[in-house]
């Protein structure tokens, strides 16, 4: 399958008064044509950073000290400014977190899915198209009486339909990769579910590729082809959705799926003690170490390889080493697994 994203490499630090913060460690991995690669982790992973990167939209105090972004093979860390906005919102589009900050609280909505078509549109359109263009993306992300609420403005919608219409904007300018920055976050279980389901109903009806970025496994359970577990600004587990979810590796990705809810829930869920390390200073083995219950000496003192397990699924931690002692994964993951294969999940 032919790949239409490909990270390579990447570090991205931030200038701070306090010192260069590595918020971003060698992060590679592939998004290939029409699939869904979830990026998982707790805040202050670097997922939000690296898709910013691939976006063009880092923050003034960042610099990119190492690594390709290739979009079709073109290097997009390249780019002017004039050539990021032929490729900004055209080909790659974002849906952000929180909604309202994308959208002008002035402006009806239908008016500004109609000017993000104008401006997406490789040859000039009328007012009247765009409109009649506008109102068909929001029917198409499933907003009721389009024509109604063409003329309504942000702060009259609730928050799942201010989302659709960014959704909306998004596809405007009928991108190839949509990037999906916590987009569900803001939003209860129940409109959780349902623009899930549009994001990867669009993905399957628009050949689309799919960057979701998340700190909940269980969002992305259903939509994810693909998954990368990001600590500390490095990927330490990278698989398939069945890799991750029923044969994972890293103490990490155990710490996240054990702390994952489900209805079958009856004990006591775990959390991850401590925190994520200060990455002005991040510590020289793995970043880990100090919050893994079995983290092994040299954890402390070297940071692990990236073991590959199989042609889809990697993993970077030294319990992989073929003389580590064996480690087998806590008993609430295994108790997860196996309800998931009889179903119950």
């Amino acid at each position: 399958m032919a790949k239409k994203l490909e990270v390579k490499d990447l570090h991205i630090s931030f200038r701070t008064d306090a010192g260069k913060l590595q918020a971003v460690r060698g992060v590679s991995f592939d998004l290939e044509q029409g699939r869904t690669l979830a990026i998982v982790g707790e805040s202050g992973s670097g997922k939000s950073v690296t898709s910013k990167a691939v976006m063009g939209l880092l923050a003034g105090n960042a610099v990119v000290e190492a690594g390709e972004i290739l979009l079709d093979g073109r290097d997009l860390l390249k780019l002017s400014e004039r050539q990021w906005c032929e490729v900004r919102g055209k080909r790659i589009a974002m849906i952000f977190q929180d909604p309202l900050s994308c959208l002008n609280p002035v402006m009806r909505v239908g008016s500004q899915i109609a000017e993000a078509v104008r401006l997406g549109s490789h040859a000039s359109i009328s007012r009247t198209e765009a409109r009649r263009r506008a109102l068909e993306l929001m029917g198409e992300v499933g907003i009721p009486e389009p024509t109604a609420r063409y003329r309504q403005y942000p702060f009259q919608l609730s928050g799942g339909m201010r989302q659709r219409i960014v959704i909306a904007i998004a596809l405007a300018s009928d991108p190839e990769v949509l990037i999906c920055d916590e987009p569900t976050t803001a939003l209860d279980v129940t409109i959780q579910a349902q623009i899930l389901e549009l994001i990867h109903r669009l993905k399957r009806e628009r050949h689309l590729s799919v960057v979701f970025i998340t700190h909940d496994l269980g969002v992305v359970a259903n939509v994810a082809d693909d998954i990368a577990v990001m600590y500390a600004g490095r990927i330490v587990e990278f698989g398939t959705a069945e890799d991750i979810f029923y044969d994972p590796r890293h103490p990490y990705t155990w710490a996240l799926l054990a702390s994952m809810p489900d209805l079958d829930t009856t004990q006591k869920l775990t959390s991850i003690p401590g925190a994520p390390p200060n990455m002005i200073a991040p510590p020289v083995g793995d970043a880990f170490a100090p919050r893994n219950p079995y983290a092994l000496e040299i954890d402390f003192l070297e940071a692990p390889p990236m073991f590959r397990l199989s042609h889809t699924h990697q993993v970077a931690t030294w319990l992989l080493h073929p003389y580590a002692p064996k480690m087998t994964m806590p008993e609430v993951v295994s108790r997860r697994i196996a309800r998931a294969m009889e179903g119950g999940a």
